[in-house]
């Protein structure tokens, strides 16, 4: 009989195995372009999405020299939540860091963002549409509305129902490393591979 362990690690691979890697590059290439406009990369998530964000946003800026940023300041993240609610406070991050069309959002979500879940991020979609910004997406599920609107968007495989958000979320890493080290994107070398 197949132990936990067993099945969860088969399942991250088969996961793995059935990304595209097409949707991955062309997330490099304009994540490549982003930087070549000089553009701030805004990353948005919940729960382990939001640590994955401020993972990456910390990766971009010092491998990639891509300006970058998380929802990391929890007085800014709390006082939008309570002067406007739960569900504009992504998009009151983006208008008050000053997200501009040259910008770009990248949607870190299981789900997407949708009518009922994660509206935060079906807010801040919105607002990132309607001033221009780039949108990109790795996501699960179907995509949600970040896969709808999105110019680039990862959908990560639904394999086991059971399993959506783990499953996503660690793709979510392995791809947010994938892109870091990217030739396209990579500028400095992480500390342990510039060890001789």
């Amino acid at each position: 009989m197949q132990t936990y362990s067993e099945r969860y690690l088969e399942g991250i691979r088969k996961v793995v195995a059935g990304l595209n890697p097409e949707a991955i590059e062309t997330i490099a290439e304009t994540l490549a372009g982003l930087r070549e406009l000089g553009g701030c990369l805004f990353i948005a998530g919940n729960g382990g999405s939001a640590a994955n964000a401020s993972h990456a946003a910390a990766d971009f800026r010092k491998l990639c020299g891509i300006q970058a940023c998380s929802m990391d300041n929890m007085a800014e993240l709390t006082a939008s939540a309570n002067d406007s609610g739960w569900e504009l406070a992504v998009r009151d991050w983006l208008v008050f860091n000053h997200a501009i069309s040259m910008d770009a959002l990248l949607v870190l979500s299981v789900g997407g963002g949708g009518a009922e879940v994660s509206v935060n991020i079906t807010r801040a979609l919105a607002y990132a549409a309607e001033i221009g910004m780039i949108i990109l997406g790795i996501v699960g599920r179907d995509g949600g509305e970040t896969a709808r609107v999105a110019d680039a968007c990862l959908v990560v495989p639904t394999l086991d129902p059971s399993l959506v958000t783990p499953h996503t979320e660690s793709a979510q890493s392995i791809v947010l490393h994938l892109l870091c080290t990217h030739p396209r994107l990579q500028l400095t070398q992480a500390k342990w591979e510039s060890v001789q």
